[in-house]
């Protein structure tokens, strides 16, 4: 089984989250590639995608939504699982009921599921308006990615792609 693992993230974080999620599935004996969306990795070759991107005032990058929309009838030939990282702080903000719209980017892709995790913030990577906007809705700078979660959670994907005994 081959497994393509590709993110977009802004600051590097949602990164980070794919070759966490890429080391779990590849533990379960699949093949992995992790892969910046940024990239345009090509899909040919891979039974089985995961895709994620950074969450930015409730919408997926522009990066990943384009690369949905140039490739969905590709993603929706074969299992696809989405993931999210966005929300900061104690108590998450934004919720995870507002946190992000991927009803359509499920819908184009046929995913099996999206997950939202919580993200990383950190200001000496925001820009100027990223600062303001951070500072407006009093989102607390730290670390709240829960890496148990993540990596549980592609776990829970490389056993489903595994081949039934």
């Amino acid at each position: 089984m081959r497994v393509l693992v590709a993110a977009a993230s802004k600051h590097g974080s949602t990164h980070e989250m794919a070759e966490a999620i890429g080391e779990a599935i590849a533990r379960t004996g699949a093949q992995v590639t992790v892969a910046r969306l940024e990239d345009g990795p090509d899909l040919s070759g891979y039974d089985a995608v995961v895709l994620g991107s950074a969450v930015y005032v409730g919408h997926w990058v522009e990066q990943a939504r384009r690369f949905v929309e140039d490739h969905h009838l590709e993603l929706a030939d074969r299992p696809v699982w989405l993931f999210s990282s966005g929300p900061v702080g104690a108590p998450l903000k934004p919720d995870d009921v507002h946190a992000v719209d991927a009803a359509g980017i499920v819908e184009a892709t046929g995913a099996r599921e999206h997950r939202l995790f919580a993200g990383r913030l950190d200001p000496s990577r925001l820009g100027f308006g990223e600062r303001a906007l951070m500072r407006a809705v009093r989102a607390a700078e730290g670390d709240y990615r829960e890496w148990d979660e993540i990596r549980g959670w592609a776990t829970d994907i490389g056993k489903a792609l595994r081949p039934a005994p």
